[in-house]
């Protein structure tokens, strides 16, 4: 198995960047809302498998599990090819960095991505998790597996929209995407399918082990639970939540990942020529 040295890493995201960021804007968003949809999908999964696990029994196993079941969101988003707002906070960023993109290119993708991730995560919510039954609902049977998941669902979404000072919310933030930025790092290392997976799961695990934010998959978690009934969640605690999440990913991601790896491996390098514009930005 072969892989890129850091260096050649930094250079394959800053291509990566630019490819993505010079799409056409119909593209990015179907693109963005595929990995909505993927990440919300590692969410789902990872609250039923985790679910009707007695903390008092299984101490903090069920966060490992929670955050190895979520793992598919961004294999999926990486293998099958989308586009994640979260991984964007690095490529596109140090594609300008580099020198080959301007803000303007940097400020279009996030926005279109974001947009389009918010509208993939929350299709999967509301028709693939709420009305299914899959997650249950307030009045689910505590005993079977649709109301373990709603109460796992529920305590999820209570910690994160309600327990969470905005601090502790931003702080989650930068870490986890620091953490989902070195997952796309470490798979753009790999050149074959099995060593991406690899270089995604270890750090994906640890990010939901550790109960940090990521605002893509807070799409899906707080307006599941607030469909599925949860008392005390309101859509004012989701935005707010939301907000301070993107903007910690958003640090975690440009400051550092982006920033101190363009300094560490491309800070040097000579002056790149802007490349000329694809007809796919048209």
């Amino acid at each position: 198995m072969t892989a890129k040295e850091p260096a050649e890493i930094a250079r394959a995201a800053v291509d990566s960047g630019v490819k993505k960021a010079r799409l056409r804007w119909d593209r990015t968003l179907v693109g963005s809302f595929l990995a909505g949809a993927y990440i919300a999908f590692g969410a789902l999964v990872a609250i039923v498998v985790s679910a009707g696990l007695d903390p008092a029994t299984w101490g903090t196993l069920p966060t490992l599990f929670t955050g190895a079941a979520f793992t598919l969101g961004l294999v999926l988003v990486v293998i099958a090819g989308s586009h994640l707002v979260t991984g964007n906070m690095l490529l596109v960023p140090i594609g300008a960095m580099a020198g080959r993109l301007s803000l303007g290119d940097v400020a279009r993708n996030l926005s279109l991505t974001l947009l389009g991730n918010l509208l993939g995560a929350l299709f999967v919510a509301y028709f693939l998790a709420v009305s299914t039954g899959v997650v249950g609902d307030v009045g689910s049977d505590a005993g079977a597996p649709a109301g373990m998941a709603y109460e796992r669902l529920a305590g999820i979404a209570e910690a994160k929209a309600l327990h969470e000072t905005n601090w502790q919310i931003f702080l989650r933030g930068v870490g986890c995407n620091w953490l989902v930025c070195l997952g796309v790092w470490l798979a753009l290392a790999a050149d074959n399918v099995s060593g991406k997976i690899l270089g995604i799961f270890f750090p994906i695990m640890a990010f939901v082990a550790m109960g940090f934010d990521h605002v893509v998959a807070n799409m899906f978690f707080l307006p599941a639970a607030l469909w599925a009934g949860v008392p005390g969640i309101g859509w004012p605690d989701v935005l707010n939540n939301w907000l301070f999440a993107f903007l910690g990913n958003l640090v975690g991601a440009v400051l550092f990942v982006a920033t101190s790896y363009w300094y560490l491996f491309l800070k040097d390098d000579e002056p790149a020529v802007p490349a000329q514009r694809s007809r796919e930005h048209a």
